[in-house]
């Protein structure tokens, strides 16, 4: 019902050509079967954007459009894409104030890059893509590392994991499960 959806958790995805898809679609999905209430939001004007392997994904609105929205979560996916999030003044805001506010706030492959910009990583522990290493002194190996309200995820190879920690983060690790069984996802 109306009271339901209202009070859904919700999450901002940021969405740039050059995303990696699975380390996109795959939170993306795996938040939605959880009840949470997804916004992806494109970092310019076309809703249809293109990902590292051409594949052409729909946002559901501009970020302009959800300048200054409260969000529950602000998730970062990865792949070449990842430099324009950095460059990009409204993110790290997005990024810095959830992250100050103790809200989850996730990253994915060389994402972590961003949080580190928007100067939320200091201090907490986390891992990236062994390609950001010499950006991030310190990653660990694991393949998600929450500390905190940071989450932070290796790659494409560990975005199952990574969309069910930040599901867990948001809605419970009992709801999270319920999702892991559902997809198949043993852990």
């Amino acid at each position: 019902g109306a009271t339901e959806q209202s009070m859904a958790k919700t999450c901002l995805v940021f969405l740039v050509e050059g995303y990696e898809e699975i380390e996109t679609v795959t939170p993306i999905d795996i938040l939605r079967r959880s009840g949470v209430d997804v916004t992806v939001a494109a970092l310019g004007a076309d809703l249809g954007v293109k990902g590292r392997s051409n594949i052409v994904m729909q946002a559901d609105t501009t970020l302009d459009a959800v300048a200054g929205k409260e969000f529950d979560c602000v998730l970062c996916p990865g792949g070449p894409g990842t430099a324009k999030l950095v460059e990009d003044a409204r993110v790290l805001a997005a990024v810095k104030k959830c992250g100050e506010a103790g809200k989850p706030t996730a990253a994915i492959c060389a994402a972590p890059t961003v949080l580190k910009a928007a100067g939320v990583l200091e201090g907490k522990k986390f891992t990236a893509h062994f390609s950001v290493a010499e950006k991030l002194p310190g990653l660990t190996k694991d393949d998600v590392v929450v500390d905190g309200n940071i989450i932070t995820s290796r790659g494409a190879g560990t975005a199952t994991q990574f969309g069910l920690a930040v599901a867990t983060a948001l809605v419970g690790a009992e709801k999270a499960q319920e999702v892991s069984k559902a997809i198949m996802f043993v852990v």
